[in-house]
């Protein structure tokens, strides 16, 4: 007789060769992934296969070394002050898309915050297309956290009269560049393949700037004159913003991790009304697709 596709406590506990009191400790450790119906726990077969073969216990049915609690990969000012506020117990590593993707596939961090961007303008499914052609990451879930506004950060008053990457290059603007990698830096270089402009025409300052707030602090600085960040970065210190494009910002993570106490606690202060608040506060998001799954690798 086919075994049914939801299981009970002692039917799971026999399905994943584990005693069911080291079942238990997973449920109350939210490490596997269950469901309370009526007062006792049920168990998804296919969602059991799933996190089985997403490497999370061993053999010998012990849970695997689980990754740091850190999200890397991109910064952003809304999703900092999520992990603050929804007291997940993650910390931030902002590096930059690419690096964060690099990171999450070595098991470095537990979460990577992406946006990425192509050369032929396609951006709609960059974050999907390259997580699942990423090497090691076979295992991986996608959730939208936003969709955000970037543009040029210009001071106040927009002195030099910028409007694009060809009035930025021909005023020999000084702008800022973001690390190799970033989802902004990689906006930049589409923007300037569009334009059919080359990086070289640019009057680049160094050293790279790791985020938005950094560009803008330089700006109110006078040490440059332009750069690419979020409009709520704009918004919070005061400066002009030239819009250039609404983009996916999303959250990478394996499946073993989904079901951690940490990204649980992170995902659900993403479905609530006091993020959809903030969002409007700080300005230039869309947060109505926060916590949706987008991709399960």
């Amino acid at each position: 007789m086919p075994m049914r596709e939801l299981l009970t406590t002692d039917e799971a506990a026999e399905y994943l060769r584990l005693s069911e009191r080291k079942l238990y400790e997973l449920v109350a450790d939210r490490a596997v992934p269950c469901s309370k119906v009526t007062g006792r726990w049920l168990f998804s077969r296919a969602a059991l296969d799933r996190w089985v073969s997403a490497g999370l216990i061993a053999p010998a049915g012990l849970v695997q070394a689980a990754a740091p609690p850190i999200v890397g990969g991109s910064h952003d000012p809304l999703l900092e002050w999520a992990l603050r506020e929804s007291n997940a117990g993650l910390a931030s590593l902002p590096e930059g898309s690419e690096e964060g993707l690099r990171r999450l596939t070595q098991s470095e961090v537990m979460v990577a915050a992406i946006h990425l961007h192509r050369l032929d303008g396609d951006d709609e499914t960059a974050n999907l297309d390259a997580v699942t052609d990423a090497p090691g990451l076979h295992d991986a879930v996608v959730l939208g956290f936003a969709r955000r506004e970037q543009g040029i950060l210009v001071a106040p008053g927009n002195p030099l009269a910028l409007s694009d990457m060809a009035s930025i290059a021909t005023s020999r603007a000084r702008m800022a560049q973001r690390p190799a990698g970033a989802g902004a830096q990689l906006l930049l270089l589409a923007l300037l393949a569009r334009a059919n402009i080359s990086l070289d025409d640019l009057k680049l300052a160094k050293p790279a700037f790791p985020t938005g707030p950094d560009i803008a602090q330089a700006i109110r600085a006078d040490r440059i004159d332009c750069g690419i960040a979020t409009r709520s970065v704009a918004r919070a210190t005061g400066l002009d913003f030239l819009p250039l494009a609404w983009e996916r910002f999303d959250l990478v993570l394996r499946q073993r991790d989904y079901f951690m106490k940490g990204p649980q606690a992170l995902f659900n202060f993403m479905r609530s009304s006091v993020l959809r608040d903030r969002a409007a506060e700080l300005g230039g998001y869309d947060v109505s697709d926060a916590g949706a799954v987008r991709l399960v690798n």
